[in-house]
């Protein structure tokens, strides 16, 4: 179940194209591929590695982003925008294990698009955390996840 590296942070925004702008014009962040999750979200990405995405934040998010990512702040402005952490992770069946054993919850999404098997938990702070495991390795191990992304309403 070992972590392997941080993967990305996600940033809420009321204003998605000024946002992408301002972290390419400003820092050189370039946007990229995305999955559809079926609301608004943009990847940034720096060396080829998607390290930032942006989505749509403050009172007026959508059903599908509520469905599938959940949502612990109206913040507009602020730290309340940051969303989660997301890291790259491997053994999944332990890491599901662990959880168990350590009484914590976690929702599980798939994004094939991405290849992706993910868990969503909280750490004690309400701060989401995002594991990504290969969607190769839940297949081996006829693990389902909760909810697929393909399934959000288009």
């Amino acid at each position: 179940m070992p972590l392997e590296r941080l993967q990305h942070a996600l940033i809420q925004t009321i204003d998605l194209p000024a946002t992408v702008r301002w972290w390419h014009d400003v820092l050189g962040l370039h946007p990229g591929p995305h999955p559809d999750f079926g609301f608004p979200v943009e990847w940034l990405y720096l060396d080829g590695e998607d390290v930032l995405h942006l989505t749509q934040g403050g009172a007026g998010v959508s059903t599908n982003r509520q469905v599938y990512l959940g949502q612990q702040s109206q913040a507009e402005t602020g730290t309340g925008v940051i969303d989660h952490l997301a890291f790259r992770a491997s053994d999944l069946p332990g890491m599901l294990a662990r959880l168990r054993a350590l009484g914590v919850e976690a929702k599980a999404r798939r994004v094939n698009a991405q290849g992706l098997f993910q868990l969503f938990l909280f750490d004690p702070n309400g701060v989401k955390v995002e594991l990504n495991f290969e969607a190769a390795e839940a297949d081996r191990h006829g693990i389902t996840p909760d909810l697929m992304a393909s399934d959000l309403a288009r």
